[in-house]
């Protein structure tokens, strides 16, 4: 089992279970969300090339700040479109 901590201040880590792994990417759509930190555009451009070659459909998105939640709309958009999604955080 792996235990991962929020670091959004929780109090107490909440149990949450892992998501499913899709055995194959080739034919499902991956959305890469850019949260707008520096550099983080670069790594999802490599990220998206290497998904590419994969077989699978790649969604672009942004955070508009790096420094509040995504917008709801934005999470329904990336969850009704996406069979998974990567985040970048890189400076």
């Amino acid at each position: 089992m792996t235990t991962v901590l929020d670091p959004t201040a929780e109090r107490a880590p909440a149990g949450r279970q892992q998501a499913a792994r899709p055995a194959s990417l080739a034919g499902r759509t991956v959305g890469l969300l850019d949260i707008s930190k520096p550099r983080g555009n670069l790594f999802l451009d490599r990220i998206s090339e290497r998904l590419t070659g994969l077989g699978a459909t790649v969604n672009r998105y942004t955070k508009p700040a790096y420094t509040k939640p995504a917008p709801v709309d934005l999470r329904h958009e990336i969850a009704s479109n996406c069979d998974a999604v990567i985040e970048a955080l890189a400076d």
